[in-house]
């Protein structure tokens, strides 16, 4: 195992860039995993990582150093490890891997997820895998989302990223007026409440940004609008919430 003690290090300098630049991150074609659980998703669902950085407090015991074992690894000062700046409280085990690419073409007759301009790496996490769990297996990302691949979405995601279908800076206007599906947006003119809505067959739910919501053109091209009751003295739910009660009650109604 190799120990960097230099923020001067060539290897810690690209990971600085990976962690920090989504154009570096594409330039290199990589990205990096925070965290046992993610790593073990990754290799779970996509392939063997490639290679292993460790904070060298995490080779003193527990779960990480049991899971480096005897791999070649690089390791880190820990704060070297904090400097790179992924997370608050570093996990002490980074992956670098390479960035999947979408499958292929969108399906026009499945499920769908589709986000417009969600900024909050911790929001667009969340809706991955709250998509995910909900059986969705397509997403597609406005340009103005934040970038699906960087360790903060990804530690966010928890997983959710290595079972999804991503397409990123994708014209969500032409998929919907393409889409042979219900496309169903949230908002409040013209709306219809969420439980007694109706449709049939795949639906393509937009949720937009955090703060504006989704643009006038998307909900004008949506075939179902709908509004989530809140009797509270509440007047909006965050955009992660929102995803949740909106795929969950497709959910809800397809087991029924």
């Amino acid at each position: 195992m190799k120990l960097i003690q230099s923020r001067d290090n060539a290897f810690f300098k690209q990971l600085k860039r990976l962690a920090e630049s989504g154009r570096e991150r594409r330039k290199a074609g990589q990205t990096l995993l925070d965290g046992l659980h993610l790593v073990e998703a990754w290799e779970t669902h996509r392939t063997p990582v490639g290679q292993l950085v460790v904070a060298e407090s995490a080779l003193v015991g527990g779960e990480i150093a049991a899971y480096v074992g005897e791999r070649d690894c690089i390791v880190l000062t820990d704060g070297l490890m904090r400097e790179l700046g992924i997370v608050d409280t570093p996990s002490g085990l980074l992956a670098v891997v390479d960035l999947p690419r979408a499958s292929g073409a969108v399906d026009l007759d499945a499920d769908a997820v589709l986000l417009d301009g969600v900024q909050d790496p911790g929001n667009l996490g969340s809706l991955l895998r709250t998509a995910a769990a909900a059986g969705v297996r397509q997403v597609l990302l406005a340009p103005g989302c934040a970038s699906a691949w960087s360790p903060k979405v990804l530690r966010a995601g928890q997983g959710a990223h290595f079972i999804l279908d991503i397409h990123e800076e994708a014209d969500l206007a032409v998929f919907m007026a393409a889409y042979r599906g219900t496309t169903a947006v949230t908002c409040l003119d013209g709306s219809t409440p969420l439980f007694s809505a109706h449709w049939q067959g795949p639906l393509a739910w937009v949720f937009g940004a955090e703060g504006q919501g989704v643009r006038p053109e998307l909900i004008a091209a949506a075939g179902l609008r709908v509004r989530i009751p809140m009797p509270g003295a509440v007047e909006s739910l965050n955009v992660g919430a929102a995803a949740a009660v909106c795929l969950f009650e497709t959910v809800r109604r397809r087991q029924s």
